[in-house]
């Protein structure tokens, strides 16, 4: 099984364990933080389990795991969110993701996002037919609790609509999906929420970058990666021209 199968196989059986995991929360009163945790926890086992059981010679940057360093001089290092999106997985939103993806020598060379609540995998093997084609009028893919002053900015530039969602993951592969056009997020993020949804993003063409244009990069010593800018590629020169003329002179 070839890397990206083999992602997307680990992305969809973690969503598996945590839809699992939340059908019993249902039963037994498990709600809160501490289904939350019980998510973390439940998804980043299984995948380390996999991950160690099948690559016994990659690294693994995960966001439920402590760094080592070791990742850095390695060729192959998996990035992956066990659970992207725990608040709208404790309030049994369907709008949380897995993330699973592989940076090898430089590159995102695989990527899967699982979104189990929708019984869907995404992955950096397009689906024939590609994107689905974007309706009349622009849309904004943006935090459901805290959409960043910038994002609102640009939509009003745009005359764009802002359609609030979960997960980053989810939010990216609203993209591919056709229910919106652009995902600009601002707020702090790291390796792991943007990893395998950017390789997907990018397999299916769309434009991924930092908001001042530069390249995304993992695998990075600090994997703090603040910003992204995701959209259709006929938008993106105006929409980091608008940023650019944000910043103060």
């Amino acid at each position: 099984m070839g890397d990206i199968n083999q992602a997307a196989e680990f992305a969809r059986r973690a969503g598996d364990v945590l839809m699992r995991l939340r059908a019993e929360a249902e039963l037994s009163g498990l709600a809160g933080q501490e289904l939350k945790n019980a998510g973390d926890r439940a998804a980043q086992d299984y995948l380390a389990q996999q991950l160690r059981r099948y690559y016994p010679n990659d690294a693994v940057l995960s966001e439920e795991a402590t760094d080592n360093s070791a990742r850095l001089h390695s060729e192959r290092v998996w990035i992956i969110d066990p659970l992207d999106g725990t608040r709208e997985y404790s309030e049994f939103r369907n709008d949380f993701a897995v993330h699973v993806a592989l940076w090898e020598r430089g590159e995102l060379v695989a990527g899967a996002v699982a979104l189990p609540g929708r019984g869907e995998v995404l992955t950096s093997q397009p689906e024939p037919g590609g994107l689905h084609l974007p309706e009349d009028g622009l849309r904004i893919a943006v935090s459901r609790t805290r959409a960043p002053e910038l994002v609102h900015r640009i939509g009003s530039e745009l005359d764009a609509t802002l359609v609030p969602m979960g997960s980053a993951g989810y939010k990216i592969s609203s993209l591919i999906r056709g229910e919106a056009d652009i995902y600009l997020h601002a707020g702090g993020q790291y390796e792991w929420d943007s990893a395998a949804p950017v390789a997907v993003a990018q397999a299916y063409g769309l434009h991924a970058s930092r908001i001042n244009g530069d390249p995304l990069e993992y695998n990075m010593p600090d994997p703090y990666l603040p910003d992204l800018l995701i959209c259709h590629p006929q938008h993106a020169g105006r929409i980091l021209d608008l940023i650019g003329s944000f910043e103060p002179a």
